[in-house]
């Protein structure tokens, strides 16, 4: 199958950009939102055990107003059940090619293509830090925020961020209530995701995800929407990203709590 038949609302011109833009990445993520309404089926289809579940604890930090997300950065701060804390700073959308030579070789550092039903992609880059549990006093205003970020971290932020705004100055976002279980299914070869995001409104949102190697990305595509639609899980419902809803919702909170 051809890769425009995979994802047939590109132009020639979008899908040669996505082609390039894949090639310089590391990984490449498919993701699909599922409407919660149909999660308990989805789940059952799939053969996903709740009990193999992981509880995660996810807090974002941005301004009341996102002046963050409006540059295209993400910060955030995880706590997570039996393995310990972690943390990332995020810019997105990137250009892998454009990225400075010292932060594309940094170890630590990762560009992945997220792609969506309907051909919807970002390409995001990623400083990442793995950490023993320093979250939960970070955000309880006992240590500084800056601390649970690496120096490589913390450099990539200041050469982003808007001027004057350091990392002590964020606000607290959160936190998310998260369940993530992964699991392998019959029928496929690849290894999937499932996570279901609890938002203080009672709001739910249930993404599946599956990773492959950016020479894979085609094949894996055309193969899991083959599988998924022969399992009935519905592709074509309305696609909402877990950062952004998280980040609109404590945004509100913020402001009228201001007003």
């Amino acid at each position: 199958m051809s890769s425009s038949a995979v994802i047939p609302n590109l132009s020639d011109e979008a899908l040669t950009e996505l082609l390039d833009t894949i090639g310089a990445s590391d990984s490449v993520e498919l993701k699909l939102t599922v409407p919660v309404s149909d999660r308990t089926r989805t789940g059952e289809a799939l053969g996903v055990d709740p009990l193999d579940g992981q509880i995660r604890q996810v807090y974002f930090f941005d301004t009341p107003d996102l002046a963050l997300n409006a540059r295209g950065i993400v910060v955030r701060g995880r706590r997570v059940q039996g393995r310990g804390d972690d943390s990332v700073v995020k810019l997105r959308p990137v250009v892998p090619d454009e990225l400075p030579a010292d932060v594309r070789r940094s170890p630590q550092f990762g560009v992945e293509v997220d792609a969506m039903p309907g051909g919807t992609y970002v390409c995001s880059g990623s400083m990442k830090r793995r950490m023993d549990p320093i979250v939960r006093a970070a955000v309880n205003g006992e240590t500084p925020l800056r601390k649970i970020f690496s120096k490589e971290q913390r450099a990539l932020y200041a050469s982003h961020a808007p001027e004057g705004l350091a990392l002590d100055d964020l606000s607290i976002l959160g936190p998310i209530l998260v369940l993530k279980v992964k699991f392998a299914t019959k029928g496929s070869s690849q290894k999937f995701v499932a996570e279901l995001w609890l938002y203080p409104d009672n709001s739910m949102l249930l993404e599946l995800s599956t990773k492959c190697t950016p020479p894979e990305a085609f094949q894996v595509m055309v193969e899991t929407r083959t599988f998924l639609t022969k399992r009935g899980v519905d592709l074509s419902g309305d696609q909402e990203t877990k950062t952004k809803k998280a980040l609109q919702f404590y945004s509100k909170r913020l402001q009228a709590a201001r007003a």
